[in-house]
């Protein structure tokens, strides 16, 4: 067992930023880790804010493909309810060739609130039902040539009379990668039944890093009781596990960062706060201690409790602190943040992959042993 190292971002930047300049900066971020060797990079969707502006990850995905050698490119994740199955399974195929395979499609129910109001999907114990009923319509399409005849609840797929074998017309596109690509599920809450959805369907396991790691035993016990109830061996390889990351060339440079309240990551956290208390209802899962009272939840507290920083042996330490408490995960994805000091962040994208993460590497090698 050893420990890969990929990236997920949202991505997130303050709204003020222009547009174009912050998408520039989030392409930058993925040819720089395909350059340090990150095995995949998701990157989320999101249809209104202004905090989060990639509204398609495959068009933004697309203009890095021939500019990138190895890396692998991941929706984080395309939220299915709010998308037409047959549009989605369009849209990922043409991809998966375009990238010739080197695509993880990662899937999931939608969680940004302005985006659900828009789309009208904001019923909670609806959302896990259309994902379930968009990726088998989807892995329909994609099994079997026309006529097609989906009779769902949320969706009616017919094309049964305008169909030219003859010119292929009638024919949804297939992906380059056979059966299909790679399916990712996000997990966010505990005791997820997206974590064990995962299990049961033989997908990838994506733990976010917008909350606080004491949850993340939870997602794999929930993945196991998954691959268990389908007779499925659990393999913690697949376990894509997502953390804030900073690594400096000093623990100071780090605590000197932190203590800004204006920085990129302290607005970053104060949406989550802002998020997690207004929406969500669910401002325990920054909490550092359960029992600490709401209002003594700051920004700076958060920050602190979430966020992997600190010179390479310091981060290290936390990255071997993490795994002995969660057990094995496969991929440590670093969370990608505002590049508020462009320098600090490249170079502590540089630090993690040279000198922090081929020692977590052997370190969890020598612990499976």
């Amino acid at each position: 067992m050893t420990v890969k190292l990929g990236m997920f971002t949202m991505p997130f930047h303050h709204p003020d930023r222009d547009y174009a300049t912050i998408l520039e900066e989030d392409q930058e971020a993925i040819l720089l880790a395909d350059r340090l060797g990150f095995t995949e990079a998701f990157v989320g969707e999101h249809f209104s804010s202004w905090s989060e502006r990639i509204t398609s990850p495959l068009i933004f995905l697309a203009t890095l493909i021939n500019r990138t050698k190895h890396i692998r490119f991941g929706t984080g994740v395309i939220n299915l309810p709010q998308l037409h199955p047959a549009t989605v399974a369009a849209h990922a195929a043409m991809f998966d060739h375009l990238c010739r395979g080197r695509f993880i499609m990662g899937i999931g129910p939608g969680g940004l609130v302005s985006d659900l109001e828009m789309f009208d999907v904001g019923q909670a114990e609806l959302r896990p039902q259309m994902v379930l009923e968009s990726i088998d319509a989807i892995l329909e399409l994609w099994a079997h040539d026309p006529p097609y005849a989906i009779d769902g609840r949320f969706w009616k797929i017919s094309l049964e009379n305008n169909i030219w074998p003859e010119y292929k017309v009638g024919y949804v596109p297939r992906p380059y990668q056979q059966p299909h690509p790679p399916i990712a599920l996000s997990i966010l809450t505990p005791n997820s039944t997206s974590a064990k959805t995962a299990g049961e369907r033989g997908w990838i396991p994506i733990s976010g890093q917008f909350f606080h790691r004491r949850y993340l035993r939870g997602h794999w016990e929930k993945y196991v009781e998954g691959c268990e109830a389908v007779g499925r061996r659990p393999d913690p390889d697949v376990w894509r596990v997502s953390r804030s990351v900073l690594v400096t060339e000093t623990d100071a440079e780090a605590e000197d960062y932190l203590a800004d309240p204006d920085n990129g990551l302290s607005f970053y956290y104060r949406f989550f706060i802002h998020s997690f208390s207004s929406a969500r209802k669910a401002l325990f899962m920054l909490k550092p201690d359960l029992l600490m009272p709401d209002e003594d939840v700051t920004v700076d507290t958060v920050k602190r409790a979430l966020i992997i920083a600190g010179s390479p042996r310091r981060v290290l330490d936390q990255l071997v602190a993490l795994r002995d408490e969660t057990g094995h995960f496969g991929t440590l994805l670093m969370g990608g943040h505002d590049w508020d000091q462009p320098k600090l962040w490249r170079r502590s994208m540089g630090l993690l992959a040279s000198e922090v993460m081929p020692k977590f590497a052997r370190h969890a090698a020598a612990a499976a042993r």
